[in-house]
């Protein structure tokens, strides 16, 4: 069974695994955001994979949605789909075809901010991203059966979810990118209360502890609490400037059943919203 309490071992500073794991409830949004089968890298490479006639790659390669005058394919919703499971929670993420399209819409919204604000971000350091790369390969739990830190091994994996290396690492390069400018436009300025703190420690942490004397003291876990408070406000945040996106862009669905099913889970989105309303920024660490 998996253990609920989050990890505050404090000896460890936030690392980059660590913030690309607290985004995930960014959920519908930044698993979302980072996800980023929407490059011209991502494009080609999919345009490259062989397809089995001319009707598939025909339905492949047809316009299904065009966000502020940029297209997105059929082959992009389907290679989202595969990459999806690379990601952290990404095996309980809605993996329908309107769900990634989705996702592929918002991180679009974004890549084209970040090209209006700064382009260079899209270019992060290669050592940075071949780090982050590396961290996603040994942490893979399907790379616990097949040893992902070979490249055999990562071949085979990635052949599973009919994926090439080239693919995952254009696709990474991008979600790091995205993920840099997301810290840097919404981190800068943002600052945790003690009492805060000590809030989070008392009315979330400790009571998932059976007995209080088992969990960690205060001081020991107050540097990554302290993270865990900004990431949720990052999260927060950044969910309100993707939705003014959304309402400033243009957006048109035109594969008729993709937006059907784009509205259908909208609605069941808000109808969820309106039953139970959530406390803003209130995820789980």
């Amino acid at each position: 069974m998996t253990d609920p309490r989050p990890n505050l071992d404090s000896n460890r500073q936030p690392s980059i695994r660590q913030w690309l794991r607290a985004l995930p409830c960014l959920a519908a949004l930044l698993l979302c955001v980072f996800a980023l089968g929407i490059s011209l890298s991502a494009q080609e490479s999919a345009a490259a994979q062989p397809v089995a006639d001319a009707g598939q790659w025909h339905r492949l390669n047809a316009v299904v949605a065009v966000v502020n005058q940029q297209v997105l394919l059929a082959s992009d919703v389907d290679e989202e789909m595969r990459l999806v499971h690379l990601l952290p929670g990404g095996g309980t993420e809605d993996n329908s075809a309107a769900g990634a399209l989705e996702r592929l819409i918002t991180r679009l919204l974004i890549e084209q901010q970040i090209r209006i604000e700064d382009p260079s971000q899209l270019n992060p350091d290669p050592q940075e991203v071949q780090k982050s790369l590396v961290e996603l390969r040994q942490d893979l739990p399907g790379c616990k059966i097949t040893d992902c830190m070979t490249d055999a091994g990562w071949r085979s994996f990635l052949a599973g979810l009919n994926l090439t290396p080239d693919q995952v690492a254009a696709y990474w390069k991008d979600r790091y990118a995205v993920l840099g400018f997301i810290g840097q436009r919404f981190r800068s300025g943002i600052s945790v209360r003690p009492e805060e703190i000590a809030s989070y420690y008392n009315k979330t942490l400790v009571p998932l502890y059976r007995n209080r004397a088992e969990a960690p003291t205060l001081p020991s876990v107050s540097a990554r609490i302290e993270e865990i408070l900004l990431q949720q406000r990052v999260n927060a945040m950044l969910d309100d400037w993707v939705q003014s996106l959304r309402e400033q862009g243009k957006i048109e669905i035109v594969d008729a059943s993709l937006r059907d099913a784009v509205e259908q889970m909208d609605a069941r989105s808000k109808a969820e919203t309106q039953t139970t309303p959530q406390k803003r920024g209130d995820a789980a660490p």
